[in-house]
C-alpha cells in the first residue's frame, strides 16, 4: 500500500508524487489510503474468510489487516518510508514469495512502480486511492476491487483475464501548469469484471466545442444570486466560467459566486469556507471513456458539500460522443461516503447543448 496516496486530492495537488507531497505534509493533508484498502480487505473477509494474503509489515500492509478474518503472513522487506523505491522493493520481496496477483491501494504512480518491474504473467487489482487514476488496472471502487479479490480466491477458474489493461500517467508538473500530458507507460494483466474495472481514460476527442459553449451560456444565465457555484475540472465544465469571460483553471476546482469567479484553484478547505451556510451547485464534467463524475480527480470536493448540494444540484455537461464512448452506459459517483454514494444514485439530465438534455443513470461505484 502507498501511505501517502491520494493526500494532495482534497487541496487540490493534482498528485503526491516527489514536491506535492511535502506539500501536503505542511498542510496537513490526511492519508486515505489506508482507510480505502481496509474496505476493500472488508469485503474480502466477509465474502473469503480465512483467504491468505501476504503482505509487509506496518502502514505499508499488515496494519490494515488487523482484526479481520483473514490468514496473513508478513514478509520483511528493507522499506521504511512508502517511498517507490519501497513499493518496488515490496512487490520484489512478495514476487519472491511466489505471489501472482499484486493487490495495491493508490494511484496511477503507483501502478507505474508496480508495473516497472512486473513480469508479464503478473497479475495486478488496483484499489482506487490516489489522485490521478486514469489506468485500467483500478477497480470502480475500493469494495469492487474486495469483491472482485474474493471471486478469485474463492473461483479462481471462472474469472477471465485481460493481458494488455494500459497503465497510462500524466506528469505532475505539467499538470500543475494547466496541461493535460497522458502517456501509456506499459500494459498489464487484470481481471475482466463487466461494471466494476474501470476503463484507462483516453480515446479520441471531437470538436463538439460549439455545442458545450452553448450548453454553458445556458448554465450561466439561469445562476442564482449568492449561491456558490462550484466548478469541476476538465474542459466541459470549464467552459462555464468562460461564457462568463471569467479566466479558470483546467484542471484544478473553481468557485463562482453572483457570477464572480471567488476561488482559482481551491483546496477543500478553502471551498468549504467559501460555502458557509449558503446554497451550493457542482458544475462537472465527466472522464472520458471512464465515466466518473465525482471521485476522480476532483476531491476536492468534499462529500459535505455534495450533500449539501444534493443530486439535483448536481450539474453535468457532457459532449454527446464523450457519452456514447464510455466504457460502460453509466456515470459513477465514488465521493469517499458509501452512504452518499447510494444517495446519489438515479438518472440525471447531462447538458450535451442549449436546449439538449440526455438522460444517464448515475450509480455508486461498488
Amino acid at each position: 500500500m502507498n501511505p501517502f496516496a491520494g493526500m494532495g486530492g482534497a487541496l487540490g495537488l493534482k498528485g503526491t508524487d516527489g514536491q506535492s507531497l511535502a506539500i501536503a505534509r505542511a498542510q496537513g493533508a490526511i492519508p486515505v489510503a489506508g482507510p480505502k484498502a481496509r474496505r476493500a480487505l472488508r469485503v474480502l473477509a466477509a465474502r473469503a474468510p480465512k483467504s491468505e494474503v501476504v503482505t509487509i509489515p506496518g502502514a505499508l500492509g499488515a496494519d490494515w489487516l488487523d482484526g479481520l478474518d483473514l490468514t496473513t503472513t508478513v514478509l520483511n522487506p528493507a522499506i521504511s518510508t512508502g517511498t517507490a523505491e519501497d513499493t518496488r522493493d515490496a512487490v520484489r520481496t512478495l514476487l519472491a514469495a511466489g505471489c501472482e496477483l499484486i493487490v495495491f491501494a493508490g494511484g496511477d504512480g503507483t501502478a507505474r512502480d508496480i508495473a516497472a518491474i512486473a513480469p508479464p504473467e503478473l497479475a495486478l487489482l488496483g484499489i482506487p486511492s490516489g489522485v490521478k487514476m486514469h489506468s485500467a488496472v483500478f477497480a470502480i471502487s475500493p469494495e469492487a476491487a474486495g469483491g472482485i479479490w474474493a471471486e478469485i480466491e474463492t473461483n479462481p477458474s471462472q474469472i477471465d483475464w485481460m493481458n494488455n489493461a494500459e497503465i497510462v500517467d500524466i506528469d505532475e508538473s505539467s499538470l500543475r501548469l494547466g496541461r493535460l500530458s497522458p502517456r501509456i507507460f506499459s500494459h498489464v494483466r487484470v481481471p475482466i469484471a463487466r461494471n466494476r474495472m474501470q476503463a484507462s481514460k483516453g480515446g479520441p476527442r471531437q470538436d463538439w466545442s460549439q455545442m458545450m459553449h452553448s450548453a454553458a451560456a445556458e448554465i450561466a444565465a439561469e445562476m442564482e444570486p449568492e449561491t456558490l457555484y462550484i466548478i469541476g475540472p476538465g474542459t466541459s465544465a470549464m467552459a462555464v466560467p468562460e461564457a462568463l469571460a471569467l479566466r479558470s483553471t483546467l484542471l484544478g476546482v473553481d468557485a463562482i459566486r453572483n457570477r464572480r469567479l471567488v476561488a482559482r484553484d481551491a483546496s477543500r478547505g478553502e471551498l468549504e469556507a467559501l460555502a458557509g451556510q449558503g446554497e451550493v451547485r457542482i458544475v462537472l464534467g465527466i472522464t472520458g471513456r471512464q465515466g466518473f463524475l465525482l471521485g476522480r480527480g476532483n476531491q476536492q470536493i468534499s462529500p459535505e458539500l455534495i450533500a449539501r448540494a444534493g443530486f439535483k444540484g448536481l450539474i453535468v455537461l457532457a459532449s454527446e460522443p464523450k457519452l456514447l464512448a464510455l466504457a460502460q452506459p453509466a456515470l459513477w459517483v465514488d465521493t469517499g461516503d458509501p452512504t452518499l454514494d447510494a444517495e446519489l444514485e438515479g438518472f440525471a439530465q447531462i447538458r450535451t447543448g442549449a436546449g439538449r438534455r440526455l438522460m444517464m443513470r448515475v450509480r455508486k461505484a461498488n
